[in-house]
């Protein structure tokens, strides 16, 4: 059995690295949208602690998770290396 590996997204929040299929920046018009589109279906999860939301982040199961972290850091913490929150 394989263990379960997960990154941390910001304020004690995890996700399981083997569901993440991308991590954008949150700015874009597409990303916008797909935000949007998400919550109309309920599929969203909102993991900013109430801060700015900075990355979207979209699993297999077709679920975006927001965070307050930027993709570049949750990138970095992805790879094992940690990020400044």
């Amino acid at each position: 059995m394989t263990p379960v590996t997960f990154i941390n997204i910001g304020y004690s929040n995890m996700v399981s690295a083997e569901h993440v299929i991308a991590v954008i920046g949150s700015d874009t018009a597409p990303a916008k949208r797909l935000i949007g589109e998400a919550k109309e279906n309920g599929r969203v999860i909102d993991a900013t602690c109430g801060k700015r939301t900075l990355s979207v982040i979209v699993t297999d199961s077709d679920h975006v998770i927001l965070s307050a972290l930027s993709p570049d850091a949750i990138g970095r913490r992805a790879g094992g290396q940690d990020a400044d929150e």
